[in-house]
């Protein structure tokens, strides 16, 4: 759907490393601000009271479904984007401290899990004892960085910067500020064997137009990241005039990286990314670091091809490695290495790290709580072994069957559809119809959780926890090197608010936390559980079958199972979908990237229509109930919307725009302009904004 996003192209949710929150500019009634409901009249009573009924559904139905919640609620000062899944996700959260609280204040015995996320917990929370211990913890990579001599030694030190950060296809996470990051996951031309794929980083801000647009917001940004780079080296003691010429050469070069940095469409192009290099290849392919020192740094010294997701980009950096000086990359690396570590450093650096990425870039007036930015850090490190003990307390097995209940007849509507597309040839239906069949789903938790039994976590230890954390989870990526794939590895935390579908492993995954209210609730009615979790399962199912998905057949191999006709009519449809969203226009000067949100704009299309039918389906002979003054119809549209709504400061939702796979949440809500059973339930007509003759009307699925 995609804190990253969480969740992405394949997840539901988006900023990957920002929030895990859904896009948009705003929900109905808050689930946290109202008793919950315990009855179907309770759930559709509090859906309704969200409305805005001097809205006409048809002008805008987003305002219409979410507007009293829009106009009574305001942004928490401690963030710059609030909405459904923050509502969930800050559940979730509150859930997971008390967890750890309770483990924190009575450890469990040595060497458990349970002790292990209680003591990196309360060693996180312990900011005087991490002030007390300064730079020490950071001194050992300064000493580092100081003795590079050479362009082999950076080379070197350049690798040992290398980790497992990065998701191509199932968080959609492209973010990394090392100079490249690794994603180790399924060869794309041989599923049954894992690869490594390299991909493009280096930058401190967002991504390459901070760097390389030329207006004053942007230039803005630029002068002020600098600032914030000076000042950052400045609390690692540079004088003054040493820490602003670094500065000035360490935004420099960050701007020449971006030079050479591939845009976001270009990233989520699959076809542009499959490019297997051997090591050798390297050498002549993109020349200036020394390979062999970088990637003994790295640790795969022996690994004989890699997936160069974005070649120019490794071969511009790596030019860059040879070219600019080496006082400026170790500057650059001084800077980073304080920067990206900021949370378990003394008060001043956490304190300049979010007035520069929250306050300035996202627009936040005020930090989070620690113990938010505890649970945060704990669940980052040590996810599975929470996530054991959530789904243990507060994801019962009846919620679970009835959601696998729900997927299972998701399927059926997407095997009816695909029976029932008069423009698909025969041999594409079979081939389509036997990526559905064995499209494996995974509900609410992994069947095998993962293993920290060799993770050392030391009470009052914040810098160290994570450093092994981070080293334990490369090894683990590293180590699927040349092993059988794991069909059973999940890539979310249980106790995250998102859901993902995993093209190659032909996989879709709903981890426990999304499994609430308002998404899902055990009394809601049918209608609104479809409306609403009903339209994300729907819409993880047809990833497999988007302009991504569908370059993947049943096995996970990239192999284009269409027939040219029929690819050539699927293309049609996705263009008429990205002029759509082309011209929606949040701000004046900033529009919507039709083609960049476009495998999330189809999802939200086929997974709507199939959770139509599939609510329809649900009923049998029987009519839909009505509820208050909602017809079924009503209700399920009207979820819809509600899980979309969010509300956020102009900074994060113009990175939104620039940034993310994800359409904002007010234009996804419009997608129902395309399905004509919302018409008929809501009686938009003709002369109205979002009204679409049915010839206009884009039919995916």
């Amino acid at each position: 759907m995609g804190i990253r996003k969480t969740g992405g192209q394949r997840t539901v949710a988006f900023l990957g490393s920002l929030l895990m929150a859904l896009p948009g500019l705003v929900l109905a009634a808050s689930p946290a601000a109202t008793p919950p409901a315990t009855t179907p009249e309770d759930e559709a009573r509090a859906l309704a009271a969200g409305r805005d009924l001097a809205v006409a559904p048809g002008a805008d139905f987003y305002s219409y479904a979410n507007g009293v919640w829009m106009k009574d609620t305001e942004i928490p000062a401690d963030r710059s984007y609030f909405g459904t899944f923050n509502i969930l996700q800050d559940r979730s959260d509150k859930r997971v401290a008390d967890l750890i609280q309770e483990l924190a204040r009575t450890p469990a015995a040595e060497g458990t899990e349970a002790r292990k996320v209680g003591d990196y917990f309360a060693s996180y929370m312990d900011e005087d004892a991490i002030d007390a211990k300064g730079l020490a913890p950071l001194t050992p990579r300064l000493q580092a960085i100081a003795a590079i001599a050479d362009r082999k030694a950076l080379s070197r030190l350049l690798g040992t910067t290398l980790h497992a950060d990065v998701d191509v296809l199932n968080a959609t996470n492209f973010f990394t500020p090392n100079v490249l990051g690794l994603w180790v996951a399924q060869d794309l031309d041989a599923p049954d064997t894992y690869a490594a794929f390299l991909l493009q980083g280096g930058l401190g801000m967002p991504n390459r137009d901070y760097y390389l647009l030329d207006n004053e917001r942007m230039s803005n940004f630029r002068a002020r990241y600098r600032d914030h780079v000076r000042t950052v080296l400045g609390l690692l003691g540079d004088k003054p005039d040493e820490a602003a010429a670094s500065a000035e050469a360490i935004l420099a070069l960050e701007i020449r990286i971006a030079q050479v940095h591939a845009t976001p469409t270009e990233s989520e192009d699959v076809k542009l990314g499959n490019n297997h290099w051997t090591r050798a290849q390297f050498d002549t392919l993109a020349p200036g670091m020394d390979w062999t020192a970088y990637f003994l740094g790295a640790g795969l010294p022996a690994q004989p091809v890699f997936v160069a997701w974005h070649p120019k980009a490794i071969t511009g950096i790596s030019a860059l490695v040879a070219s600019e000086p080496l006082s400026t990359w170790k500057a650059y690396l001084r800077f980073h290495a304080a920067d990206t570590n900021a949370g378990v450093l003394p008060k001043a650096f956490r304190q300049e790290n979010f007035a520069f990425y929250e306050g300035i870039l996202s627009g936040t007036p005020k930090q989070s709580e620690r113990w938010k930015r505890a649970v945060g850090a704990t669940s980052a490190d040590l996810g599975e072994a929470i996530g054991h003990l959530y789904v243990d307390r507060y994801f019962p097995a009846s919620s679970k069957a009835q959601i696998e209940q729900m997927v299972h007849n998701l399927i059926g509507a997407f095997d009816r559809r695909i029976d029932a597309l008069a423009w698909m040839a025969p041999q594409t239906k079979q081939r389509a119809k036997a990526k559905l069949a064995s499209l494996k789903v995974g509900v609410g938790y992994p069947n095998r959780w993962r293993d920290y039994s060799t993770l050392k976590i030391t009470r009052g230890d914040a810098w160290g926890n994570h450093e092994r954390a981070r080293a334990q989870e490369d090894r683990r990526n590293l180590a699927k090197l040349g092993k059988p794939i794991d069909r059973e590895e999940w890539v979310m935390n249980p106790q995250l608010v998102n859901a993902v579908n995993l093209p190659v492993m032909n996989a879709i995954h709903f981890p426990a936390a999304i499994l609430e209210p308002p998404f899902f609730s055990a009394t809601a009615s049918a209608a609104m559980n479809y409306g609403a979790i009903g339209a994300v399962i729907g819409h993880e199912i047809s990833h497999s079958f988007d302009n991504t998905g569908a370059l993947f057949d049943a096995t996970g191999r990239l192999n284009n199972w269409w027939t040219p006709e029929d690819l050539q009519h699927f293309e049609a449809s996705g263009e008429a979908l990205a002029k759509q969203y082309d011209a929606y226009r949040p701000f004046p000067d900033l529009a919507v990237n039709g083609h960049q949100t476009l495998g999330e704009n189809i999802a939200d299309l086929a997974g709507i229509a199939a959770a139509y039918d599939a609510y329809r389906q649900s009923l049998g002979a029987a009519p839909a109930p009505v509820l208050g003054d909602l017809s079924g119809d009503q209700q399920f549209f009207l979820s819809f919307a509600r899980y979309n709504a969010a509300k956020g400061r102009e900074p994060i939702v113009r990175r939104i725009v620039i940034t993310d796979g994800h359409a904002l949440g007010m234009y996804r809500a419009a997608t129902v302009r395309n399905v004509d059973a919302w018409y008929a339930a809501f009686g938009a007509k003709a002369g109205e904004a979002l009204y679409l003759a049915p010839q206009d009307r884009v039919r995916v699925w």
